[in-house]
């Protein structure tokens, strides 16, 4: 069997509306040229009919893998699954790699994660009879030059009337993947879909089956879901399917759990509605997950009832609990990091009144790290945001991230410490002692570097502090008061354009 490489020139056929790339019809084509079926399938063509950019590419095809690798020499088959890798050395890392899997078929599972054994299908529906949803069960090919579509499930309907629904017997298709549960809520989320009727049922009968899946794998599928537009919809679904419990079941403690005289909702309604607002303003993900658990200590810490009732320490509690449940999902450790540290000082104390001094916003910056400054704000507004009493982004929080960043740039402020030279190396070139000549020279220089940063290298200042050692005191001192001059405008001009960034007086 001649070898063929994956053809960079092809044109992708626009006139039937769907937009295939090149690498991907270069494969179905050649598939096709030896007489082998070959069609996209599963998210893809999904994606396509709903007019949605495909993340990535699969190809289905009755060729054996032996005949895939003889076909595809850029290609290796390193699995159990049927499934051949083909490198197609596109620039698009979402087309660099196309999974080609031969029709396959698989036997009984016992562990709701494996199948016990995998063959090969006869026919292209025999392969999608055994897929998750029925959105997922479409294959789109080629025949005689035209694009054909393989819908033997009804998937096309269920996509016009928003359902997910499974390929069959739900049972039997949680069974075979107990995480097709939690994908289902997944997928539902980020498409705006509902679950079908007899699917949430099966959830409802079987969830307890995904405490048998790799841990990995709900994480996985978890932050698919903060990564949509509606996670809090999707944490509420896990909740009302009987999910939610197998995944992050301290949330489900602060349901119906009242709060004080500050908030109008219990604690799970508050933590998902800051979640909802994270949503609303499109936060990224791990600010999203601080968002949803920065109050899941409260119900543990609850002393007293009605409106003064306190939370002693919820956030110091509520740290620890959220480092628990991220590891048990095995989450990274950078992403655990970033929100245990938002949590624990969700509840920083600033108000512009109070002379609250930059050593105090300076250990806090230390603490909670600069990169996590900005979004420990966010995480302040999502809390302020989800308490029922909704405003604008309330002064006092403008006003921190304004000394925030003042005091940040203060650090990076011009000051002689910038200088490629110090007081010891004036007192050694020009054979000096001690004395406020130093001060003025080191003065008179930074202004020469504040006008050109160029004119900073130890070699022109050296040369520099022969030439200004001819000056006077007198002119010594003025060109020192000159570069505090310029100092001060800068900082002048650096702190008013701080406070219109962030509309505070």
């Amino acid at each position: 069997m001649a070898h063929h490489k994956i053809l960079m020139n092809k044109t992708v056929k626009e006139e039937s509306g769907f937009h295939i790339p090149k690498e991907v019809l270069a494969i179905l084509e050649i598939l096709r040229s030896k007489d082998f079926e070959a069609y996209t399938v599963g998210g893809c063509v999904r994606d396509l009919l709903l007019g949605r950019a495909p993340a990535d590419w699969d190809v289905t095809t009755n060729a054996r893998p032996e005949e895939l690798t003889a076909l595809f020499p850029e290609s290796f088959y390193e699995n159990k699954f049927l499934t051949v890798t083909v490198k197609t050395n596109s620039p698009d890392p979402t087309l660099s790699e196309i999974e080609i899997t031969t029709y396959r078929a698989e036997g009984r599972y016992t562990d709701q994660r494996h199948p016990d054994l995998v063959a090969y299908a006869k026919t292209l529906e025999e392969d999608l009879s055994r897929r998750d949803f029925t959105i997922n069960a479409i294959a789109l090919g080629l025949k005689n030059q035209e694009f054909q579509l393989i819908d033997p499930f009804g998937g096309q309907k269920d996509l016009e009337e928003r359902l997910i629904r499974t390929v069959g017997d739900p049972k039997e298709r949680f069974g075979e993947d107990a995480l097709r549960m939690l994908r289902a809520v997944r997928i539902g989320t980020e498409l705006g879909f509902e679950i079908e009727g007899k699917t949430q049922a099966a959830t409802r009968e079987h969830g307890a089956w995904i405490k048998m899946i790799a841990k990995e794998r709900l994480r996985d599928e978890l932050v698919k879901i903060f990564a949509s537009a509606r996670s809090a919809q999707g944490i509420q679904l896990l909740y009302d399917l009987g999910l939610l419990k197998f995944v992050m079941p301290e949330l489900e403690e602060g349901i119906g759990v009242g709060q004080n005289k500050h908030h109008i909702y219990t604690v799970w309604e508050h933590n998902l509605r800051a979640l909802q607002w994270a949503d609303k303003e499109k936060y990224p993900v791990p600010v999203k997950i601080a968002a949803l658990l920065h109050d899941v200590a409260k119900p543990r810490c609850k002393e007293g009832d009605g409106p003064d009732s306190t939370f002693y320490q919820h956030d110091v509690v509520g740290a620890r609990m959220a480092a628990g449940i991220l590891e048990r999902l095995h989450f990274p450790r950078e992403i655990i990091t970033k929100v245990v540290r938002l949590i624990r000082w969700h509840l920083f104390k600033y108000d512009p009144d109070e002379g609250i001094t930059d050593s105090a916003i300076r250990r806090l910056v230390r603490r909670v790290g600069v990169e996590n400054i900005d979004d420990l704000v966010l995480v302040r507004i999502c809390d302020r945001m989800g308490s029922g009493v909704p405003k604008a982004v309330p002064y006092r929080l403008r006003h921190f991230q304004f000394r925030v960043e003042k005091i940040l740039r203060e650090e990076e402020a011009p000051t002689p410490k910038m200088l490629a030279v110090n007081g010891n190396n004036i007192m050694q070139i020009l054979g000096i002692s001690p004395g406020p000549k130093i001060g003025y020279l080191l003065n008179a220089l930074l202004e020469e570097v504040i006008d050109d940063p160029l004119k900073n290298s130890q070699d022109y200042l050296n040369s520099r502090i022969v030439e200004l050692d001819r000056l006077s005191i007198e002119e010594l001192k003025k060109l020192a008061e000159s570069a505090e001059s310029k100092v001060e405008l800068v900082e002048g001009e650096r702190e008013a354009e701080l406070k219109g960034k962030y509309y505070v007086k």
